[in-house]
């Protein structure tokens, strides 16, 4: 009984705290309609003049520097670590050898194999050397021939092994981590070194589809440090995504090239400054004045001669910002309506807004 008494209080409570929501709403709809329709009932509106002005397609982006190259070094082998000759911070070469697996099972797989090999080449020697006489088959001596090849093929893979027992690198860089120590055990897939090169950097960034628009791949983009505000770095664009993200945004790769110091480093945030040549002057509104969205190509412009909205089709252009071009519908010295469209229709009166 008493739990029943306790829900029937919430529903009561929560239904009490809708309605005064509800009534609080209405009287701030009530405010807003009053304040829209004032003065002679005409509705009251903001407006912009039309002009013609030079377009600036200049644009920053911020983003972050990810390393042109990195790479995990893992173990192609089992063994044991029996020598390591760099450590975290040593620079690095394609080709210098970072560490050494401990080779004896190798070496001992290697020996049997280059023994089977010889063997099999004695065998084969002889089975031809029979044939000529009638002693063997045809058979018998390309079974032979077939065994030569077998053991030559274990004798190449045994010395890639053998090969593979020191590690080298591929690439030019950095070792940002070192994972293993002298005496520690490795198995295939063990993670040996982190390698980076930061002679050149990835900076990412997104942009929106009226800056993409105007950037194709190559283009050539300063690029700016705010923990080095004093170095100058420049960058090619390298990457433009076919497809937008999540936030209807299109990621784009630079590629930057570090200073002898390289001191950029991966993870670092930089700017990317994205400029292009002069634009002709065009004529210029603002986004909003556009009634619903910039593609509906519908305006309202005042007349001023009656204080009333008239409705207008218009071709729009390039979006830059907050502000769209208009190719044509359009002249300097007019003005449009850029708030309270929503309350409009053909011929009806404005009282405008300062």
């Amino acid at each position: 009984m008493k739990r029943v008494i306790i829900i029937i209080v919430v529903v009561v409570v929560a239904i009490g705290a809708i309605a005064y929501v509800l009534n609080n709403n209405k009287k701030k709809a009530e405010e807003t309609t009053a304040f829209i329709a004032k003065g002679s009932g005409a509705v009251a509106v903001k407006t912009a003049s039309v002009e013609r002005k030079e377009i600036n397609l200049d644009f920053t982006v911020n983003g972050t520097f990810a390393a042109n190259q990195e790479l995990n070094f893992m173990a192609e082998n089992s063994g044991r670590v029996s020598k390591i000759y760099v450590e975290e911070g040593s620079r690095v070469s394609k080709g210098t050898v970072l560490a050494r697996i401990d080779a004896e099972i190798l070496n001992t797989d290697r020996e049997t194999a280059e023994a089977t090999y010889q063997n099999a080449l004695k065998d084969l020697q002889r089975y031809e050397s029979s044939f000529k006489t009638g002693g063997v088959t045809q058979q018998q001596v390309d079974q032979a021939r077939l065994n030569t090849q077998n053991a030559k093929l274990r004798l190449q893979s045994q010395q890639r092994k053998l090969n593979d027992a020191n590690i080298r690198s591929s690439i030019n860089g950095i070792v940002n981590k070192k994972m293993i120590e002298v005496g520690a055990v490795v198995a295939p897939g063990t993670q040996l070194f982190e390698l980076v090169d930061v002679s050149k950097l990835k900076l990412k960034v997104n942009v929106n589809e009226s800056q993409v628009a105007n950037l194709k791949i190559g283009d050539a983009v300063e690029i700016q440090s705010s923990v080095f505000p004093q170095d100058k770095f420049s960058g090619r664009v390298t990457f433009i995504a076919a497809k937008a993200d999540e936030t209807l945004n299109f990621p784009i790769e630079v590629v930057v090239t570090n200073n002898v110091k390289n001191s950029l480093k991966a993870g670092m945030y930089g700017t990317a400054v994205f400029k292009f040549p002069k634009q002709a002057p065009a004529i210029l509104v603002p986004r909003t004045a556009f009634v619903g969205s910039v593609s509906s190509n519908e305006v309202y412009i005042l007349d001023k001669a009656n204080n009333t909205a008239q409705t207008r089709k218009v071709v729009s252009g390039r979006i830059l910002g907050e502000s769209v071009e208009v190719v044509d519908g359009l002249k300097e010295g007019e003005t449009v309506i850029t708030s309270g469209q929503i309350n409009l229709n053909n011929g009806t009166a404005v009282t405008v807004i300062k």
